[in-house]
């Protein structure tokens, strides 16, 4: 038999995943489609398109193929032995076998006069748009409703634009960058093909006060230097409201004390920390009384920041 590069055929890497090969395939059947396509040849194409996906698409079929390893397309082949698992292993006749026959026969596939009628069906292409959310919104769920306009094409492969709205639920727990997929609404199939899908990438409103990773919120919290040294109680914002964090003395700027399950909400019924970020402000105007007052400090405080790198300062001296 011959040998057909089924990678070649659809344009993707040998190691691609399946979301790749189910993209390429989408867009070559489009291309070549018989009832849609005027590139000469283009019904043969379409049947080596399918052919080359109807394998790879199937994680068994796929396993099966690569074994044979890579050869010249359209050079003389016969799958090495073994190649088949303990599948009617030495039983196989390959003399004047196509390979897409082989996977057929082999798996159990139905006639190539039934294969065509199902190749005719395309399934509808999916899309992705971006739909924003405040942090509220996120963290409670909302309900949106989408003006679209999204391509179709007729089996006389006109493009048309035709607009579609509709409303969705988004449900709690929703992160920055999530996807989430409303099935069967994207681009229409044709002869009998499955519509696309359509996917909202969910993108948050940057907030005043907090920053997100995933669940986790962050806030600053400004102390005044004493404040740092001594301890105090400060004033919180949440989601849900104010709450009172207690700052323990010895605070470092930087330092993180996480609130639990004060972050976004997640489906579970559980939530994301709320981690309140220690910084220490330095007052830009003072008085003349606490210039004194920092000049005593300065005078009987045997701290010293810098101690950890004095001997580096006096070698590079």
């Amino acid at each position: 038999m011959k040998y057909k590069d089924y990678y070649e055929i659809l344009g993707v890497e040998r190691n691609a995943s399946a979301d790749d090969i189910k993209k390429s395939y989408r867009r070559l059947a489009r291309k070549y489609h018989p009832d849609v396509s005027k590139e000469a040849g283009a019904e043969e194409k379409f049947k080596e398109v399918k052919e080359a996906y109807e394998t790879l698409k199937d994680t068994e079929k796929r396993a099966t193929y690569d074994k044979f390893g890579q050869h010249r397309p359209g050079s003389d082949f016969e799958p090495p032995p073994g190649s088949w698992g303990n599948s009617n292993e030495g039983q196989f006749d390959f003399q004047g076998m196509d390979l897409g026959d082989l996977f057929s026969g082999i798996y159990g596939r139905a006639g190539r006069g039934q294969a065509h009628r199902r190749s005719n069906a395309i399934p509808g292409q999916d899309y992705e748009v971006a739909t924003h959310l405040s942090l509220q919104e996120a963290n409670k769920g909302t309900e949106i409703e989408l003006d679209l306009v999204i391509p179709e094409h007729d089996a006389q492969g006109f493009t048309r634009q035709v607009p579609k709205k509709f409303k969705t639920r988004i449900p709690k727990g929703a992160i920055n960058g999530q996807r989430l997929r409303l099935a069967g609404q994207g681009g229409k199939g044709l002869n009998g093909g499955k519509n696309g899908d359509l996917y909202l990438t969910i993108n948050l409103h940057p907030h005043p006060l907090f920053r997100t990773d995933k669940h986790d919120l962050y806030v600053d919290i400004p102390i005044s230097p004493w404040e740092a040294v001594l301890g105090t109680t400060v004033k919180v914002p949440t989601l849900s409201g104010v709450v009172q964090l207690k700052i323990p003395p010895g605070s470092r700027a930087g330092q993180q004390l996480r609130l639990a399950g004060r972050g976004l909400s997640k489906r579970d019924e559980s939530a994301g920390n709320l981690f309140a970020v220690v910084q220490i402000v330095i007052p830009s105007v003072i008085s003349d009384q606490e210039r004194e007052l920092f000049k005593q400090l300065a005078e009987i405080s045997n701290f010293n920041p810098r101690g950890h790198f004095e001997d580096e300062v006096k070698n590079a001296g």
